[in-house]
């Protein structure tokens, strides 16, 4: 499958896979027409943009209720989102300690669990912090980053204040998710993790990619 197109379109950036090679471009942007010639394009789509009628030469991925002996726990599988579902199988094909928990910080942020037998225990989803700051655009941002402090202005106290919010909730759940999963390894994906990677309360791997590479692994596995 060397020229197979692997293609991620999110809300806000879509990154492609050809060739060994990843691409990334904003989703507004995105056309099918400048990806490059190949044989089958696989295709991960949680963006709310329509793209038209779906060509013939392109495999859109839904999740489905397992892979492998890794299950996915929603009752109805196809509504777990796709790009949540490919990261965990690459992690499942990777990760070498079985259980692990896994956190895509993009235009949303999602958190799964899944056990040393390969069950997803479940997750949650809420605002990124992008999203959380535009909520209320009539608050400026500042480049005050001092979590620990309180704002003197209102572009200090909302830039603190929210960034306190999206990290506070990721580390309360990883030290929730740490009792029942002692052993896991915790992973992190998506475009907004350079806002709090420096405020992280645990050990953790990044992998920027992780969609993309659970698409090539479904696709050799299961196309």
């Amino acid at each position: 499958m060397k020229n197979n197109i692997y293609l991620d379109i999110g809300n806000t950036n879509t990154k492609w896979k050809f060739k060994g090679s990843y691409f990334t471009t904003l989703t507004e942007k995105f056309d099918f027409g400048d990806l490059p010639v190949s044989s089958t394009v696989w295709a991960s789509c949680v963006s709310q943009r329509s793209f038209g009628a779906k060509s013939s030469h392109i495999n859109f991925v839904d999740s489905q209720r397992k892979y492998k002996s890794l299950v996915n726990s929603y009752q109805i599988p196809s509504s777990l989102g796709a790009d949540r579902w490919l990261a965990m199988i690459a992690l499942y094909e990777i990760n070498s300690n079985g259980s692990f928990i896994l956190i895509d910080i993009g235009t949303a942020v999602t958190i799964d669990a899944v056990n040393n037998s390969g069950i997803h225990l479940g997750g949650l989803i809420f605002p990124g912090l992008d999203k959380i700051r535009k909520s209320f655009d009539i608050f400026p941002v500042s480049l005050n980053k001092n979590i620990f402090s309180v704002g003197q202005s209102t572009e200090d106290a909302w830039t603190i204040g929210t960034l306190n919010l999206a990290l506070n909730t990721i580390n309360q759940k990883v030290k929730e998710l740490s009792v029942e999963l002692p052993d896991a390894s915790i992973f992190l994906t998506g475009g907004g993790y350079k806002d709090i990677k420096d405020f992280l309360e645990f050990d953790h791997s990044y992998h920027e990619y992780l969609v993309l590479d659970g698409l090539e692994i479904f696709a050799n596995n299961m196309g």
